[in-house]
């Protein structure tokens, strides 16, 4: 069977396709993480003399996660006994992930057990979520091509080298479904679904604000559109659309004011986050160009903001114009937020896993010729190099960041 055939047989069944390569990739993130517990874990890390592949489940945040789930949130909340201020505690992390895990616990099985079986599910459908949001009818490609387009996208996508985090109890494979999902009931014009995923997303992660503005992006076309079929803009759905808009609004505000009537302290949230290094008072990016600034100097600074700058300009440009202008919103503005207001961290490789809008804009690239005109006949042969290049990124981010080594923390 020719490359060809292979492809055309795939694009024929999407959905069993797609889960096929999902699982593959599932493979080689457990081999990542089996390589890494194997040549890379270091006893110290988990006190014991042979670290295995059951140890690289429970490191990190995985242990805020078993904590919330086997004692909930702690009251009050824990203080540093000299000095009187808040220190690190579960209350950085949202409720909604260790919620499903305590739910799945009820068949009987362990956290981990759980937790890991939860997320392979959540990466399944998050896989096919987002092949649907890229696949969405556009006026920018024949719809052939942008299905093309998008399974290509959703395959590299599991392959994305952080993608091992979503095997592990982290709510990376969560968030994706919920996004996903929010910005396809988003397009289809299901506000009150939006709606409601908009405040399940308040309880999971912290991105009402990028979300907000996919929303506006969506509302601008609705308007547009409205206006030029001479019809009254957003007719009967405006209600619908309020409460969507309040409820993203809510979203952003919904897990904070949680943790302050729950703890007694108003802004308990934002004092558990600057114990755990999130200091978004100091101004956004400041952070970022102190570090480019100390790390290399004006070198540093003018590398960082050229691969910002290129990024845009794909987002912006002819490989981005397939993508539906709500996903190209999100894409554009959710690396920017996190830019913003989290530090530099090497957790910033998973945090942009969430940015799927990347695979698409890789898909574009290696598929098309350099003004995104046409299809190139030898894309297959470009897509299986770029794969083998994010297999090796799966290894390196399991085996570099992965491994607990208290004399060099770098978290994944």
């Amino acid at each position: 069977m020719t490359a060809r055939t292979t492809t055309e047989a795939a694009l024929a069944h999407p959905v069993r396709s797609l889960l096929v390569i999902y699982a593959l990739s599932r493979l080689v993130a457990v081999l990542g993480l089996w390589v890494a517990a194997r040549w890379y874990q270091t006893p110290a890390g988990v006190g014991h003399l042979e670290p295995g592949l059951a140890d690289m489940f429970r490191l990190w945040d995985t242990q805020w996660y078993h904590r919330i789930v086997t004692g909930g949130y702690p009251i009050p909340l824990p203080a540093d006994p000299e000095t009187g201020e808040i220190t690190y505690s579960a209350w950085a992390f949202f409720p909604l992930f260790p919620a499903l895990v305590r739910l799945v616990m009820y068949s009987g099985i362990g956290f981990t057990a759980s937790a890991v079986a939860l997320n392979l599910v959540l990466g399944a459908a998050a896989t096919l979520l987002v092949w649907k949001v890229l696949s969405f009818p556009g006026h920018a490609d024949s719809q052939p091509a942008r299905e093309r387009l998008a399974f290509v996208a959703a395959a590299l996508w599991c392959f994305y080298p952080a993608t091992g985090v979503m095997v592990l109890p982290y709510t990376e494979a969560l968030a994706a479904v919920l996004i996903a999902a929010a910005l396809l009931m988003l397009m289809r014009g299901r506000y009150l679904v939006v709606a409601g995923i908009a405040l399940l997303l308040g309880f999971t992660r912290g991105v009402a604000a990028p979300l907000g503005v996919a929303v506006l992006a969506h509302l601008w076309l609705r308007w547009r559109d409205d206006r030029e079929a001479g019809v009254t803009p957003f007719g009967h759905d405006r209600l619908r659309i309020a409460t969507m808009l309040l409820a993203t609004g809510l979203s952003g505000i919904a897990w904070p004011l949680t943790v302050g009537w729950l703890s007694g302290l108003p802004d308990a949230f934002f004092r558990v986050q600057a114990a755990w290094g999130q200091r978004p008072d100091e101004g956004p990016f400041v952070l970022w160009f102190s570090w480019a600034w100390e790390q290399r100097g004006l070198l540093a600074v003018v590398v960082m903001v050229s691969l910002v700058g290129t990024y845009i300009a794909l987002v912006l440009g002819r490989h981005g114009r397939w993508i539906p202008l709500e996903v190209r919103m999100w894409a554009l503005v959710y690396p920017l937020y996190l830019f913003a207001v989290v530090r530099p961290i090497t957790s910033m490789w998973r945090f942009l896993l969430l940015d799927f809008p990347i695979a698409a804009l890789l898909a574009s690239v290696v598929m098309r010729t350099s003004t995104g005109g046409r299809v190139v006949p030898h894309w297959r042969r470009r897509a299986v190099v770029v794969l083998g290049v994010l297999v090796i990124g799966v290894l390196t981010w399991s085996c570099a960041l992965l491994p607990y080594v208290p004399w060099h923390v770098t978290p994944p």
